[in-house]
């Protein structure tokens, strides 16, 4: 995708990158999409300097269409299985680099735990392509949200590991190719 200009259409709270810091921006501010992946948008904002990270359920501040939230849409329900929970994973994406975290090779471990009937809980760990990241509680909080959207998902837990530390090497072929590194 090339960059888009737009201007934000309603005051809309953003996350600063990499600071994670909140922000609203107010309407009328000019911006530039950066980057387009999942249901989430990079971008940038020449009046404040810097970027920024739009979710997608507030994407009509830009003129996009509103992501889809959970009970929103109709689907027949199915056992949640490892499979669902790393297609909602692929959804995550670091604002700053264009590879979901998944095929960054970021998510180290995930386990499904019945829970009586009140569906299942989900545990993920994963870490970060640099530990002093100050997206990372962002990012692990949009994996949790995203696992949570996920029928028959009661709670999800997602904890932020370093160990073992994270590498180049751990990225999907996929991913090293769509970052140039092959």
């Amino acid at each position: 995708m090339g960059y888009e200009e737009v201007t934000i259409q309603r005051d809309v709270e953003l996350v600063q990158i990499p600071q994670g810091i909140s922000v609203t921006i107010p309407a009328d501010t000019p911006a530039v999409i950066t980057q387009a992946l999942g249901d989430s948008y990079t971008l940038q904002l020449p009046t404040y300097g810097g970027l920024y990270r739009l979710d997608g359920k507030d994407a009509d501040a830009i003129g996009k269409a509103r992501a889809v939230e959970k009970g929103e849409d109709a689907g027949a329900e199915r056992p949640v299985t490892e499979e669902l929970i790393y297609d909602q994973l692929r959804n995550v994406y670091d604002p700053e680099i264009p590879v979901n975290i998944v095929e960054l090779g970021l998510v180290y471990n995930l386990e499904i735990t019945p829970l009586d009937e009140n569906g299942v809980r989900v545990d993920v760990k994963m870490t970060l392509t640099a530990p002093g990241c100050g997206m990372g509680d962002f990012i692990a909080q949009d994996a949790r949200q995203r696992i949570l959207s996920v029928p028959g998902v009661a709670e999800a837990n997602v904890e932020v590991v370093f160990e073992p530390p994270w590498n180049q090497q751990m990225m999907s072929e996929a991913a090293r190719l769509e970052l140039g590194l092959m």
